[in-house]
């Protein structure tokens, strides 16, 4: 794979390929605690704060204080919501995956959105379809920060975990690549947050705040 840093990029969908928080999964959350929990109001920064940590289901259990079943009620309000809202891609991402194609490599999606929605996004904004994907549709055990689905990429495609690079917004996505022992790289361009810019300059040597450093870095002779 001449000319290629990674054989794989495992991507991050929200917020390191589309810019989807702020313009949809947090509208979603504002309108649906509206309606069934007018008592819970949060900003759209402590929104970014609790899905780093501590993640997603914690934010809805601990935080919100949400049962199981209220919180599977607001899954299928958020997954119909997305349903008729796709977030645009940020600047720089889509010419970064045609080159890593270009040069004969891999894109992979771990996600905590639906595999149907990541696709539909990837067509939409004109990006060049992803190699393999898993999404918020595999049982727990299996998502991030569960490492199981770098294992499954690594099995399906033949690599090593120094061939792939994962590169994500949030504490779940590195603890999955340090679970697995592969690289990891900060997508630190969909927010200004402190604690979070923080702890990836901090723990990750490759952290990047905005889509074209990441670029410089992965093809640096372009």
């Amino acid at each position: 794979m001449a000319g290629l840093r990674y054989r794989c990029l495992v991507l991050d969908h929200d917020d390191t390929v589309v810019n989807s928080t702020a313009t949809i999964h947090y509208p979603s959350f504002v309108e649906y605690m509206a309606e069934k929990h007018p008592d819970i109001q949060m900003s759209l920064e402590d929104y970014f704060r609790y899905n780093f940590h501590p993640g997603v289901v914690a934010l809805f259990t601990e935080i919100c204080g949400m049962s199981v079943a209220e919180m599977e009620d607001e899954e299928r309000f958020w997954k119909e919501y997305t349903r008729h809202h796709s977030p645009k891609a940020y600047p720089g991402i889509r010419e970064i995956l045609e080159e890593q194609k270009r040069r004969g490599g891999l894109i992979t999606v771990v996600s905590h959105s639906y595999t149907e929605n990541i696709l539909r996004d990837y067509r939409e904004n004109g990006l060049p379809a992803p190699d393999a994907v898993f999404g918020w549709e595999y049982p727990p055990e299996q998502r991030k920060p569960e490492p199981w689905p770098l294992y499954r990429i690594m099995e399906q495609f033949g690599l090593k975990a120094e061939e792939m690079l994962v590169v994500d917004d949030l504490k779940p996505g590195y603890d999955m690549a340090a679970a697995a022992g592969v690289p990891f790289a900060a997508a630190g361009w969909a927010n200004d947050i402190p604690e979070i810019e923080g702890f990836m300059r901090q723990n990750t040597p490759r952290y990047f705040k905005t889509v074209a450093s990441l670029a410089s870095f992965l093809f640096p002779e372009k």
